[in-house]
């Protein structure tokens, strides 16, 4: 590990109770905070997230959040009607920027919440978390609400994979960390590269491109190291994350996305062949399934027309 790595631990890596939400509170003046949860086909789990945020962050005695917005990314449940039922603003992801035609993927929908929030601050929170508590918020908006030269902050927490500890993250572990220490030794010290639960200021995503699949979070913390530099990146530990997880072909398909990503920023030339072959059993023996791997990416909002006309509105 570089030595400018393990002091960055040292200074920028903390617990949540390193923050008590007194602190925070006191510290968040005008600063508006929005929290977006990117949900498809996530009824059974994102109501209860909405509705922890709502009656411990949202409150006359605790207002740190001023804003949680739902996008439905075209879910054929009823994830719609049960997060605006728990008190979440549910705004259609095809509705937002309709001169852009949307295409699938979660990347896509964080590039558009930036149109429909107004947050100086904006956490992304995954719709499919277990268990979840106020701390995966509070954690991650602490630091750039009590520390102005912080930026960007990660969660970190253990992933258990079903009952077994510490097996999670299958994808971090083969794919992401390997590049990022290889390529972005810098990044070396950020435990959940690839979490779905940061935090930044808008003031940082807006500048960003964001690809529109699954290479999202490690595009955005490799463009916010350059952006921004290493000490403006933090993380804090919130505990334990408990979550849907994805069958092994999924994660095929998400480290190949993951590796295009880094790729991309590596050479900013010639790419490698967009696709991946995966295999399944069928009724003939193995049978070959190609996929494509996202190629498109979105251009930093701030260059958007609609974003820079709300703004002066």
């Amino acid at each position: 590990m570089l030595e400018e790595v393990g002091r960055w631990l040292d200074r920028r890596s903390w617990s949540v109770a390193d923050r008590p939400l007194e602190r925070i509170l006191a510290a968040k003046r005008n600063t508006k905070v929005s929290v977006v949860l990117p949900a498809l086909n996530e009824e059974a789990t994102v109501g209860e997230i909405v509705d922890v945020i709502r009656r411990e962050l949202m409150t006359e005695a605790v207002p740190l959040v001023d804003e949680l917005v739902v996008i439905d990314s075209g879910s054929t449940d009823r994830t719609a009607e049960v997060a605006a039922a728990a008190g979440a603003r549910v705004v259609a992801r095809d509705a937002i920027l309709p001169r852009i035609p949307a295409v699938p993927g979660k990347g896509e929908v964080l590039w558009r919440s930036l149109m429909v929030t107004s947050g100086d601050v904006v956490c992304f929170v995954d719709a499919d978390l277990r268990d979840f508590s106020a701390d995966f918020v509070t954690g991650i908006v602490g630091p750039l609400l009590t520390d102005p030269e912080v930026d960007f902050v990660k969660a970190m927490y253990d992933r258990p994979l079903g009952d077994t500890p510490g097996q999670g993250g299958r994808v971090t572990e083969l794919v992401a960390r390997p590049l990022l220490n290889l390529h972005w030794p810098q990044l070396a010290g950020f435990v959940q590269p690839l979490g779905g639960e940061y935090a930044a200021r808008r003031s940082l995503l807006e500048r960003l491109p964001f690809p529109v699949g699954y290479g999202v979070e490690l595009a955005l913390l490799v463009d916010a190291l350059h952006a921004v530099g290493l000490d403006a990146l933090a993380q804090v530990d919130v505990g334990v994350r408990r979550h849907r997880h994805q069958d092994g072909q999924a994660l095929g398909r998400m480290a190949a996305a993951i590796y295009r990503t880094a790729q991309l920023r590596l050479s900013r030339g010639h790419l490698v062949r967009p696709r991946l072959t995966q295999f399944e059993r069928g009724e003939k023996g193995f049978e070959p399934r190609t996929y494509a791997v996202d190629t498109e990416e979105r251009p930093p909002m701030a260059e958007i027309a609609e974003y820079a006309h709300r703004r002066v509105a």
